[in-house]
């Protein structure tokens, strides 16, 4: 193998490198492996579960029925770095293989189950997979396309991403109200079938070294206390302030332990041979920088993506397709935008304008949000909600970038994967600190009137569980008044949001130029 010399960031400096840059065109094998990553992200996003309808059928309590809806996204997030560092010891082929097989299996057992438990187990497991396919998609990306080209094809698996994110909900709805909630699940079989007859087209190298060589490369103490920590640190987050109180030590004693053991983690890295996350990974400023902003993205989206319905179902009285197709005007300018974006990126080899500009535009656009009332036009709302989606989308392409530039060779896999578990990891938080907002103001806002006040504590513990009241009540004062507090404690959630996205246009001043045509 040729010598390759690296800088002092670790970027490769070969000549042949660069002139690869220039003529690069992907393979037949590269394209099929390509179609296969789009539709396993596609399947992956379109997680649109019909809890209540479930819920119904199968006798859930609320407790088994908040868990079905949580599960996947606390497990898909709590093994995404795992994932990315098996990949690189064992290959990419047998993780992303492993993952099909983790995502198959656990949709079966969940459209098959008869009790909540085993939709629990099914989700998990299907978390699992989910989360690995997600990240594994972006990392293959780095094995086949030069750094410079690589803006298209993310700006291509986010606006599938975006697309699965739009027709879940719809989708969902429509087998559930039409069919049955479990072809929710069965959905996945022909489009994941096809994804693994492509897989055989995958011709990715291998590492070099015997089983027993590669097992020893594991970090085992690492890799538990990372998922055990994180797990205990997430799940007081999405049950806190709705099963059990921000106070209670059900949530505290969990919080505490994870936030411990993160630390611990982090210190045992430090000193572990074969560390799972390498501090240097960090070292960088502008990689730090993005994997910030992208955990700051992950929080804004997943709280709109989780309140703005609940607008639509609770404020307007809209139906559950109805509402995902309420969606369109920002989740549809999601995709579009990332796809731009990335292709601006690969033409003119800047990517710091996305950050900048998506920052910008989002921040107006959740600006706008604030402007939502009980009785806003339907050309009101949808304008007020195509400039958030345009942000986030540009955002979602130009912070993979960022990170890529910046990062080094030697650490590319890790931060790739890292980027997409910040994100996942804000997408958790996000919900939290919506639902903290909301409950603190609903409480307040329920206060001001007489026929509500006596059960204010009750009536903002949900928001969710609150806009199902709402949809059942008669027209009347009373109904007014709910709706309007509701809206308000939107408006604020919107208002917290808008100092969020301020901070990420902040920090992403302080990202680096580098070159796209480095490696």
């Amino acid at each position: 193998m040729a010598k390759t010399e690296l800088d002092h960031h670790g970027h490769s400096q070969s000549q042949h490198e660069t002139e690869n840059t220039e003529t690069f065109k992907l393979s037949l094998t590269g394209r099929l492996i390509f179609v296969t990553l789009a539709i396993l992200t596609l399947m992956v996003s379109l997680d649109g579960t019909s809890i209540s309808e479930m819920a119904r059928e199968l006798n859930g309590s609320a407790m088994e029925a908040f868990w079905s809806g949580t599960s996947f996204l606390l497990c898909s997030t709590v093994f995404q770095p795992t994932t990315a560092t098996l990949s690189s010891i064992f290959g990419r082929r047998p993780l992303i293989t492993i993952c099909i097989v983790f995502f198959l299996v656990g949709a079966l057992v969940a459209g098959l189950a008869n009790t909540f438990t085993q939709i629990l187990i099914g989700r998990c497991i299907q978390g699992v997979g989910g989360g690995g396919i997600a990240m594994l998609s972006e990392v293959v990306v780095t094995d086949l396309v030069p750094l410079r080209l690589r803006g298209n094809y993310y700006g291509v698996l986010s606006a599938m991403y975006s697309l699965g994110s739009v027709l879940g909900p719809i989708v969902g709805g429509g087998f559930s109200e039409n069919v049955s909630w479990r072809w929710i699940f069965y959905i996945n079989f022909p489009f994941i079938g096809l994804a693994a007859i492509l897989l055989i087209f995958f011709r990715l190298s291998t590492p070099d070294g015997s089983l027993r060589e590669k097992l020893r490369q594991i970090d085992y103490i690492g890799t538990v206390l990372f998922v055990g920590s994180v797990a205990s640190f997430l799940i007081p987050l999405s049950w806190g302030g709705v099963m059990y109180s921000w106070g209670s030590w059900h949530t505290l004693v969990p919080l505490i332990i994870g936030g411990t053991g993160i630390l611990i983690f982090i210190i045992y890295e430090t000193y572990a041979n074969n560390p799972m996350i390498p501090h240097s990974v960090f070292g960088n400023r502008s990689t730090t920088i993005a994997f910030a902003t992208s955990w700051l993205q992950g929080l804004i989206l997943w709280c709109a993506l989780y309140y703005l319905p609940l607008y639509y179902e609770a404020v307007r009285g809209f139906s559950p397709i109805i509402t995902g197709v309420a969606l369109f005007p920002e989740t549809f300018t999601v995709a579009p935008a990332a796809v731009l974006c990335g292709a601006i990126i690969t033409i003119t080899g800047r990517y710091r304008w996305g950050l900048w500009v998506g920052w910008s535009i989002a921040t107006v656009g959740l600006g706008l949000l604030c402007l939502l009332r009980p009785h806003t036009s339907t050309a009101g709302w949808i304008l007020l909600n195509i400039p958030g989606g345009i942000g986030l989308g540009i955002l979602t392409a130009a912070i993979v970038c960022a990170v890529q530039a910046s990062a080094s060779t030697e650490n590319l896999t890790v931060a790739v994967a890292m980027v997409v578990f910040f994100r996942a990891f804000g997408q958790a938080v996000g919900i939290a600190v919506g639902g903290v907002v909301f409950q603190n103001r609903m409480n307040s806002y329920l206060l001001r009137y007489e026929e509500w006040a006596g059960r204010a504590g009750e009536l903002s513990r949900d928001a969710a569980a609150l806009g199902a009241v709402i949809r059942g009540m008669s027209e009347g004062v009373a109904k007014e008044h709910l709706k309007l507090a509701y809206t308000d404690s939107l408006r604020v959630i919107w208002e917290v949001m808008v100092g969020v996205s301020g901070v990420g246009l902040l920090l992403s001043v302080w990202v680096r130029k580098y070159d796209l045509n480095r490696y």
